[in-house]
């Protein structure tokens, strides 16, 4: 393996991306939990607002059809105005392309359909000027079969060092013609590939994304390096793929539940677990099983890609107890919490590490953000919780209750690039609509951190992509069983009335194709309409900026400040107070409320905030709007609630006179308290 260099002399210096948000500023050390931080506000990544770009889809500026990083330096005015803290940027680094990028064959160059290192330096220095963070993607469970790594230990055949930096093991049966385990990708189809002289190599994914062997000093020495040397160049953070790989099971045991799997070409007796890890695995609830201990739900990605993955409703393989979520992979996330905490230290700055981390129990899952560990891990619960009120009140608590017991805070995400957007996985349709602009204001007044993925702003829907113009590899790999993530992956549409909506020059062809008839969707349009879910998102990113209270993260006790469940409610209703916490420094007296205010009036429109009522003035150092609020939320029924206040939000028109509320089915509000 070729050794990562960086030359501190010559490294480029790290761009300021110091916050200007109310309420973020924070020192050296500060940290979720940290012991001994003596910081007096919150780092900015607590109660943040995170915007991810999936880079080959957001914008193009060289016209191949292909976004890059000049086409996302030149939105950055648009996300600031929309009034999200940072960005995550997708994997733009050198790669074969077999997943889009997440087949790295090297990590610390940016790949020519991309641009360019200078590139990626302007857009950093671009976005920390418009106040944005800048957090990247790093792939460290596997690298691309055309890593310089792969390709010598190919060359170096069995038994040599250049192989153990991978998987490779010897085949089972005669000659070695089956693969060593039963394990599946979560691609579809075996996780072992043969090579020519006869050994095996491990990919839980694409054949072309061989698994790293994270017991291998080398292997994370590596990574270590790769890690700064993007610090060294100013990113903020990192979001890890797949965070709960990397390190497997030492003796790579069979999976129990996959002896009678379509996919599994052996079927073999599962081996005995001598240790009882398998027995603890499943003690600490991952995922569902059924009483012999097989998941009870769907498995594969044939008919689960683009789903949402559980245990229950595919992608069964991210869940399974010997290939994921080991507990030698919390050494190596101390390893990189200090790095980071290290860099924090010397400029005073504050970087996150976000891990994509598909754990189902919240308790096995809040390990991976204890102090010394990851800042924050994505909550999925939201994302595959059924739109009801009683399914997302579970969720929350179970997230909160988790993350505070270790120091951490909640990351709410509600759509990305591997699953089906909100408006289709809702139902579709106007309903569909609904329920996900309601989702989307629910979720970004609960406490911790919220991430969007690109266009959940504009209430994008799941596109149905021609077969002859996927692009997926699970479309591939699952024998054309499963459609794959192409649909949730559609280029941004920016302006016009017709493809390529201002995404690329108007003669070039997208990489996926556009639909017709998104002409009002675009951006530019939904600008323009007051009822848009564009302006409702601006709308409450402009309330949550203003009200930094709403983003802090209390813990989960009901009589601590800051977060309590409305009681004696209809069943079909979530309802919440968010409060500021007496120690939380308010925001300063000049700070104003949000542009765009509606009339004031009995009702406020979607979209639109309410303007103060006519009473005097705040105290100095108070917020207009004061230090409460509610949400509520209605799912499948109308709601009628005696709750008396001021409307500044809404997702759907409601009927409100300042003591009774009427929401009909699948609407969200905030309301904040009458002054005087």
């Amino acid at each position: 393996m070729d050794p990562v260099v960086t030359d501190r002399a010559d490294a480029p210096t790290p761009t300021d991306g110091t916050s200007t948000k109310p309420g973020s500023g924070a020192g050296p050390g500060d940290g979720g939990g940290e012991p001994g931080s003596g910081a007096a506000q919150a780092p900015w990544w607590r109660d943040a607002v995170m915007y991810e770009v999936y880079i080959r889809s957001f914008a193009d500026t060289d016209g191949d059809g292909v976004g890059d990083l000049e086409g996302i330096r030149g939105r950055l005015p648009d996300l600031a105005d929309l009034g999200v803290d940072g960005i995550w940027i997708s994997p733009f680094y050198r790669s074969p392309m077999a997943d889009h990028g997440y087949d790295v064959a090297d990590h610390t160059d940016v790949d020519p359909l991309f641009g360019t290192l200078d590139d990626l330096d302007a857009l950093l220095r671009d976005a920390h000027t418009c106040g944005l963070k800048v957090i990247v993607d790093v792939v460290p469970n596997h690298s691309s079969e055309q890593h310089p790594a792969f390709q010598a230990a190919l060359a170096a055949g069995p038994g040599s060092p250049e192989r153990e930096l991978y998987l490779f093991r010897d085949g089972r049966g005669p000659d070695g013609a089956l693969p060593p385990n039963n394990w599946i990708s979560v691609f579809g189809g075996p996780a072992w590939s043969r090579v020519p002289d006869g050994q095996w190599y491990l990919h839980l994914f694409a054949r072309e994304q061989p698994d790293w062997n994270w017991r291998h000093p080398q292997v994370r020495a590596e990574h270590r390096e790769i890690l700064r040397f993007w610090l060294d160049r100013g990113v903020d953070g990192f979001r890890i793929d797949v965070s709960h790989g990397l390190v497997k099971d030492d003796a790579l045991r069979d999976h129990p539940a996959l002896a009678t799997h379509p996919a599994n070409p052996i079927a073999v007796p599962a081996t005995p677990a001598a240790d009882g890890h398998a027995g603890d695995r499943e003690g600490h609830g991952e995922g569902d099983r059924g009483a012999d201990g097989v998941g009870t739900g769907a498995t594969g990605a044939a008919g689960a890609a683009g789903a949402v993955p559980t245990p229950e409703t595919g992608f069964r393989e991210l869940f399974e107890p010997y290939s994921w979520d080991q507990d030698g992979v919390h050494e190596i996330y101390r390893e990189w919490r200090a790095i980071l905490d290290d860099y924090d230290r010397r400029d005073g700055r504050d970087r996150v590490l976000v891990g994509e981390t598909w754990v189902a129990d919240p308790e096995r899952l809040a390990r991976y953000v204890r102090p010394d560990e990851l800042h924050l891990t994505f909550t999925f619960s939201l994302l595959y919780a059924p739109f009801s009120a009683p399914a997302w009140r579970s969720a929350i608590d179970a997230a909160r209750a988790a993350t505070a017991a270790v120091g951490a805070v909640p990351t709410w995400v509600l759509a990305n690039h591997d699953v089906i957007r909100p408006v289709s996985r809702y139902g579709g349709g106007a309903t569909g609509l609904r329920r996900a602009r309601a989702a989307l204001l629910a979720m970004l007044a609960l406490p911790g951190t919220a991430y969007l993925y690109q266009g959940d702003e504009l209430g994008l829907p799941q596109v149905d992509v021609p077969p002859d113009r996927r692009r997926d590899p699970v479309w591939e790999r699952s024998g054309h069983t499963s459609p794959g993530r192409d649909g949730t992956r559609i280029p941004m549409p920016w302006s016009g009335q017709s493809p390529p909506y201002g995404f690329t020059a108007d003669e070039v062809e997208p990489w996926l194709p556009q639909p017709p008839d998104w002409g009002a969707l675009t951006a530019a349009a939904q600008s323009e309409d007051p009822l848009s879910t564009r302006v409702l998102v601006h709308g409450a990113l402009a309330l949550r900026r203003a009200l930094p209270f709403l983003g802090s993260s209390a813990g989960p006790d009901e009589a601590q400040p800051g977060f309590r469940w409305l009681a004696d409610l209809p069943v079909d209703c979530l309802a919440f107070d968010r409060t500021a916490p007496p120690a939380r420094t308010p925001p300063p007296a000049h700070t104003a409320p949000p542009a765009g205010t509606a009339p004031p009036g009995d009702t406020a429109p979607p979209g639109r905030t309410a303007p103060p009522d006519d009473t005097p003035p705040p105290a100095a150092g108070a917020h207009p709007l004061g230090s409460a609020l509610t949400c509520v939320m209605s799912t499948d029924e109308e709601v009628r609630l005696a709750l008396a206040g001021r409307l500044v939000l809404a997702s759907s028109p409601v009927s409100y006179d300042g003591a009774t509320l009427v929401l009909p089915p699948a609407t969200t509000v905030w309301v904040v308290p009458r002054s005087g």
